[in-house]
């Protein structure tokens, strides 16, 4: 196995990073995990209970991220049912897997790639005159899907379901593994998180940063990690499959796979 014994750092936030873990280890490779997003319930839950009260009259809901689906539809679904009319929208596989575990299913979601982008390409976001869209995500999110429905015609109100905070953790541990040689690979699933990740390591965990391959879902964090200096910075395809098949194929030409 071309990851065996290869430390890789997970930095999804803590609760969402153990299916990708799990994956990694299943490969041989040693998860190292280094949350750099925290999140937040909000100080005032009072908007997003007065959509709850307000859905049925929404024809799309869009999800921005499994952490949209569960800091809403924990609040809402205690309350009320979802409604058997409302289509849900969301983004990649770990949303789909959030939504099904609150029984929602039938859900529409681009098939290659998990960003704003690829939804907004679909049939069902294309036709969007006269509908109605409610927008779940955290607060301060990105700006174009609705920005873009509303130029196709739809009314969409945005609704904050958590907020995002730097988590305060020591960078000891990672900087142990560089200053020995054993700190592989590091991943980034979010422009935000890489941002986080730059500030939480230190000046010293930023030169080493720059000399471990990197790898990223997508390309507006490789142009975001490469402007912050990373000298390897591998795209890979979305999702944590996507992750995973880059870091095999990086690491299989090498052909020396490390012991613990």
């Amino acid at each position: 196995m071309s990851l065996a014994g290869r430390h890789v750092v997970v930095t999804r936030p803590a609760g969402q990073a153990a299916h990708f873990a799990t994956a990694l280890i299943g490969q041989g490779a040693i998860p190292v995990l280094y949350p750099v997003l925290e999140i937040r319930e909000l100080e005032d839950v009072a908007p997003l209970l007065d959509v709850a009260i307000r859905l049925d009259n929404f024809d799309l809901a869009v999800f921005v991220s499994p952490n949209a689906i569960e800091q809403a539809l924990v609040r809402i679904l205690p309350r009320r049912p979802w409604p058997a009319a409302l289509r849900v929208a969301a983004l990649g596989k770990s949303s789909e897997r959030e939504l099904a575990r609150h029984g929602i299913h039938d859900v529409i979601s681009p098939a290659l790639r998990f960003d704003s982008e690829a939804l907004l390409e679909l049939p069902e976001l294309i036709d969007a005159q006269g509908k109605r869209v409610i927008i779940f995500r955290g607060e301060g999110g990105r700006e174009l899907l609705g920005e873009t429905l509303k130029e196709r015609g739809a009314t969409v109100e945005y609704v904050s379901c958590y907020r995002r905070a730097r988590p305060q953790l020591d960078p000891a541990p990672l900087l142990k593994l560089w200053e020995e040689g054993r700190l592989d690979a590091v991943t980034l699933t979010s422009s935000e998180g890489l941002r986080n990740f730059f500030e939480m390591v230190g000046r010293l965990g930023q030169a080493w940063l720059r000399k471990t391959p990197a790898f990223v879902p997508h390309l507006r964090i490789a142009e975001q990690a490469q402007a912050l200096g990373l000298a390897s910075v591998i795209p890979t395809e979305p999702g944590d499959d996507g992750l995973l098949a880059g870091l095999m194929q990086y690491f299989a030409p090498h052909g020396n796979s490390r012991s613990n």
